[in-house]
C-alpha cells in the first residue's frame, strides 16, 4: 500500500500541568474537529524558567491533525492553555499508513 510523503499531516505537541487540564483541552479540540486523535502521556519535564532549572510532573499531549488546521489549532490551544508560555510544536508527518492518514482527513475539518 502506498504511503504519503507530503507534509499534509502534523503531530502537534503541547505540555500541560495535569491530566484534568489536558482532558479539557483534548475534548475541545476533538469536538471542534481540529484533531482526529490526541494521546495524553505522563512526563517529567526539566526546563529553564525565570532564571532557574525547574523539575515538574506534566502531561504531554500529542495531537494528530491536518496541516491546514494548524493556525486555528494553535489559536485554540493558546486560548485554553494555562501556561504563560505554552509549548506548541508541530512536527510534520513525512510518511504514514494510508488508511490512517485518510481517517485523519475524514474526521477533521480539513
Amino acid at each position: 500500500m502506498k504511503t504519503r510523503t507530503m507534509f499534509e499531516f502534523l503531530i502537534v505537541l503541547t505540555t500541560l500541568p495535569e491530566e484534568k487540564v489536558a482532558e479539557e483541552l483534548v475534548r475541545h479540540l476533538l469536538e471542534e474537529k481540529l484533531a482526529a486523535c490526541c494521546s495524553v502521556l505522563k512526563a517529567r519535564s526539566f526546563y529553564w524558567w525565570e532564571n532557574k532549572i525547574n523539575d515538574d510532573q506534566e502531561v504531554v499531549v500529542m495531537i494528530k491533525t491536518s496541516a491546514s488546521l494548524y493556525p486555528e489549532l494553535e489559536k485554540k490551544i493558546k486560548q485554553l492553555h494555562p501556561y504563560q508560555l505554552p509549548e506548541i510544536i508541530a512536527l510534520p508527518v513525512v510518511s504514514g499508513y494510508q488508511p490512517y492518514l485518510d481517517w485523519i482527513k475524514e474526521v477533521t475539518r480539513a
